[in-house]
């Protein structure tokens, strides 16, 4: 009886393991693409001399609706992908990058588009003696980012599909090490996807029309931001900074949160920036003994996928004793990572237009 019993109690843990189990589906596929950079900086217009060419590689992970967030934004995938640049210039070389990714689909589920965030390695970096000419990349380690947008035909026979539109990748080490113009690449690209286990997709789960509308009272962060950069003059060193930065927020639903607050940047970079200044040229401007504090405020919007969301804030400096360094507008895009109920972590770049100030490191806590 004990043994019967036994056999009974293993049966019913393995059936209730095997209901709890959530079954993945997985999709993968191949895209050459074909492109030319683009002169967002005279800068670097020596670099352009041919017309790159390359592929992404990618492995999506389906989703169906089994949690709420899948179907709000219309089944979206998630997954990595790998990509190979020839940027046919001898000075910029061959990149290699890694990314994570998110597929969002629209016009039922025909046209897809892409953001992928990862990290890219240059074959041919800055060098002040073998390659001085390379002006776009600091360092051999660069922050990659790249937007694609297809319209493809999945499962056309036996899993294979089709699929072609344009990309934009871009490289920058975010002012880690200098030099660092870095380069925005536009491409046509042309390629094929493979639906794995094809013959047993599931049916979408629709979306509940009777989901109620959700909101939150207003919310208060504070964050402490902190990482290395550079003055942005060649050869500079790298220097810590640190911003402190509070901010109220108000969830209007689901997917969407408005943020407005303001923030203290104190960077031993811009420091330097103005010791260099005042020596280098002693009849300019610079006296040497300027504030190299700034005081932002700033307004944002934060995009919510589960636990991970999307950040994009646009900021103004509205303290800034010191203006011959960068624009007084700022933006700052990453992603945001949910720890705890009031803990979350993020990984952002803040940026003037195209020139990357810094990669930041936060941590926040959310009353």
């Amino acid at each position: 009886m004990k043994k019967i019993t036994l056999w009974l109690l293993l049966v019913s843990c393995s059936v209730a393991f095997s209901q709890n189990e959530v079954k993945k589906y997985f999709s993968l596929e191949a895209n050459y693409f074909y492109g030319t950079i683009v002169e967002h900086n005279p800068d670097i217009a020596h670099l352009i001399t041919g017309h790159p060419t390359g592929f992404i590689l990618g492995i999506n992970r389906k989703t169906y609706g089994l949690e709420a967030w899948e179907r709000r934004y219309n089944y979206p995938d998630f997954g990595y992908s790998f990509s190979y640049q020839n940027m046919k210039n001898q000075y910029l070389g061959e990149n290699y990058a890694l990314y994570a990714h998110f597929n969002f689909y629209f016009l039922k589920r025909n046209l897809m588009f892409r953001i992928g965030q990862g990290i890219a390695y240059a074959t041919q970096p800055y060098d002040p003696e073998t390659n001085y000419i390379n002006n776009a990349y600091g360092s051999r380690l660069l922050s990659s980012t790249y937007l694609m947008a297809n319209y493809q035909k999945q499962n056309i026979y036996k899993g294979l599909g089709v699929q072609g539109g344009v990309s934009l990748i871009h490289y920058s080490n975010a002012d880690f090490k200098s030099p660092n113009n870095s380069t925005n690449t536009f491409t046509f690209n042309l390629g094929v996807n493979y639906l794995l286990e094809h013959e047993n997709i599931p049916q979408y789960i629709p979306k509940d029309p009777a989901e109620k509308r959700y909101t939150e009272p207003i919310h208060y962060n504070f964050v402490l931001r902190s990482g290395v950069n550079t003055t942005g003059v060649i050869g500079s060193k790298q220097y810590p900074f640190l911003t402190i930065s509070t901010y109220a927020d108000k969830v209007i639903n689901k997917k969407s949160t408005l943020q407005a607050g303001a923030e203290v940047f104190f960077s031993k970079a811009l420091e330097e920036f103005i010791y260099y200044q005042s020596v280098a040229f002693p009849q300019g401007k610079t006296e040497g003994d300027e504030d190299a504090k700034r005081v932002g405020v700033f307004v944002g919007h934060k995009l919510t996928f589960n636990k991970m969301s999307l950040i994009t804030q646009l900021g103004y400096y509205a303290y800034y004793p010191y203006d011959n360094y960068v624009e007084r507008v700022y933006n700052r895009l990453g992603l945001e990572r949910k720890i705890s109920e009031h803990l979350w972590a993020s990984v952002t770049v803040r940026s003037h237009a195209a020139n990357a100030e810094a990669v930041e490191f936060s941590l926040g806590y959310r009353l």
